[in-house]
């Protein structure tokens, strides 16, 4: 238990034995104390006037004296108007170096065989254009929530629906057979997803000139937009396929299975991997099943032209479609039946949806259909909303081919991290391989931290050039003050300085020593926030707070040449315990941390 859950519980027993009332925890305000003042834990005391009749100075000082003959690890006290200041001891904060620096678990939560099953839906993909910079924020968010609900002590299955159906693959795969002259990317030597989104751009093109010119002649925008023969074209191809037609599936499999191969390269580089990978084309038949099934009972009706609805006025909401009038099927369809066969496959405890927040009201509509066919599940998913990403120039439109794409982004990462690299002269010495693998983790820790530090639900602006400083809050510094540490930690072994990791000081530990303890002591707290809270960025700015503070002790305090052995072994065991949390912590994240920069 940590020391603020000990003293929380403690001031409820406090009030209960002082007042004679009972309080919920949640009305115990614990915070840092502010630097200004001595002390370490600070409790707000106003909420707890009304109950002790007396004024806040009056009843901080009862609690404080409550607290300081019940708390072992209480040393002292000082009231500042209605805020209880609480010295802790020495003792107890080497304690929390000792465990930090000698369990390799620390902060970490292991999995038992009663942990809870979380899977957690990331990527979703449609395989109409290759991965974009919005997908990466969703498969950083999502990868990096699956490492974070580990720590806490959940199982988690990873999980990955490919959209790999529908009419947006349809338009690439008309446009491939009238204007593809039989291309493959091996015959031209473009990467698979990039061809086939080359198609979808193509198709796009040419549907918007037909609608141009048949407005021309007289027609409306609406019917033009309806019968302009690409358009026409892909829905033959979607009803083709649907009903199984040979030719037709044969060219869906080919270029989705060109799609695919593009796919892995860019998850690979990414660093992101799945458990099970669930595809539309298959899961879309349960969806209609359970559509027809929710029909036949009268939960779903039916319109005049054969389409099939969903009526959730009742709920505040409007009308749903499901099936439309030739029999297809819509993502919500799809997403009932990847919902029954995820709950089939898996005694899953918690369903996560990494979605971004256009998609909030989708999810509030699956939860209540779900519930409606009678599944369990139904009102326990969870949409983990998060806001989108732009570039400095704004939006991106994939129909119009103005995507970033997430090969071109990270090859110019790679690029950017090699130049500043270079001028800031951080790799001389190195061998060209071990420069270009630094590079790389140079450049994919900028830009997932950079993305991850970021409140999930905040809508973000991606900016290459200013994730790759070297100074600041992000990546590229907290990697460098890792390789900083490892260097320490090189020197002094090879001056045959020992380390002894049981620290055994047990009063007056130096000012910044002090707040570095405090600081690592904070990690599981910062975990488990993030994994209640659903949010990396709380231990991406966790990680940067503790970096931003051991590089000021550093620059203050001299630590191999220190000649107290005492004060220079805690230095070292500190720097040592700060460079393996700041590994774990980047971990979370899915960020490598080089032992040399």
């Amino acid at each position: 238990m940590s020391i603020e859950l000990k003293i929380r519980d403690q001031i409820v027993e406090a009030i209960e034995k002082c007042y004679h009332q009972q309080v919920d925890p949640s009305l115990v305000q614990l915070q840092n104390t502010r630097k200004e003042f001595e002390g370490d834990i600070t409790l707000v005391v106003f909420p707890f006037v009304r109950m002790s009749k007396k004024s806040p100075e009056q009843t901080a000082a009862e609690i404080g004296e409550y607290l300081q003959q019940n708390v072992a690890e209480v040393d002292k006290f000082n009231v500042v108007k209605g805020f209880l200041n609480l010295v802790i001891s020495s003792s107890y904060w080497i304690s929390v170096l000792n465990s930090a620096s000698t369990n390799p678990n620390f902060g970490i939560t292991e999995t038992t065989e009663s942990s809870h099953l979380v899977m957690v839906e990331y990527s979703s993909p449609n395989t109409n254009k290759p991965l974009h910079l919005g997908h990466i924020r969703n498969n950083l968010l999502g990868f990096s929530l699956c490492e974070i609900l580990k720590a806490n002590g959940n199982k988690v299955v990873k999980t990955n629906i490919v959209n790999d159906r529908g009419i947006h693959i349809c338009k690439s795969m008309y446009a491939w057979k009238i204007w593809g002259n039989g291309q493959t990317p091996e015959s031209t030597g473009i990467k698979g997803d990039h061809l086939v989104g080359n198609f979808y751009v193509k198709f796009n093109q040419e549907y918007m000139k037909e609608v141009a010119a048949l407005m021309e002649h007289g027609e409306s925008k609406e019917n033009a937009e309806q019968y302009a023969p690409s358009m026409q074209g892909a829905r033959d191809l979607l009803l083709k396929w649907e009903a199984k037609d040979p030719e037709t599936v044969e060219l869906w499999t080919i270029m989705n299975n060109w799609v695919y191969a593009g796919f892995d390269v860019t998850y690979k580089e990414l660093g992101v991997d799945f458990d099970k990978i669930y595809y539309e084309s298959e899961t879309y038949l349960y969806g209609k099943e359970e559509v027809l099934r929710g029909l036949a009972e009268g939960i779903f009706y039916q319109q005049e032209d054969s389409s099939v609805w969903a009526d959730l006025s009742a709920e505040g909401l409007d009308q749903k479609i499901l099936l439309r009038s030739d029999g297809t099927s819509v993502y919500m369809t799809q997403d009932i039946g990847t919902a029954k066969e995820r709950f089939q496959d898996y005694p899953i405890n918690k369903m996560i949806y990494v979605v971004g927040n256009e998609q909030n009201y989708h999810f509030q509509v699956l939860s209540i259909l779900l519930d409606k066919l009678g599944f369990e599940f139904g009102k326990g998913l969870h949409h983990f909303s998060y806001g989108m990403v732009e570039l400095p120039q704004g939006k991106m439109k994939s129909r119009e081919g103005t995507v970033v794409d997430a090969d071109d982004l990270m090859a110019e990462m790679i690029e950017v991290a090699r130049k500043t690299s270079e001028e800031l002269g951080k790799l001389e010495g190195y061998t060209t391989e071990q420069a270009a693998k630094t590079y790389t983790m140079i450049a994919l820790g900028a830009l997932k931290y950079f993305m991850l530090k970021v409140d999930p639900k905040k809508n973000m602006l991606f900016n290459p050039e200013e994730s790759i400083d070297f100074n600041g809050n992000t990546g590229p510094f907290i990697q460098y003050t890792y390789a900083r540490i490892r260097s320490v930690l090189r020197k002094a072994a090879d001056r045959k300085i020992d380390l002894d990791r049981t620290i055994k000081i047990t009063s007056g530990i130096p000012t910044m020593e002090l707040q570095l303890i405090k600081l690592i002591s904070q990690f599981p707290v910062a975990v488990k926030e993030a994994g209640d809270n659903y949010s990396p960025a709380l231990v991406a700015n966790y990680i940067y707070e503790l970096v931003k503070e051991f590089n000021q002790f550093y620059h203050e305090f001299p630590i191999l040449i220190e000649e107290d052995f005492k004060v220079r072994n805690l230095r070292l065991v500190i720097a040592e315990t700060v460079g393996k949390t700041i590994k774990t912590g980047m971990k979370l994240l899915g960020i490598d941390v080089p032992e040399r920069m």
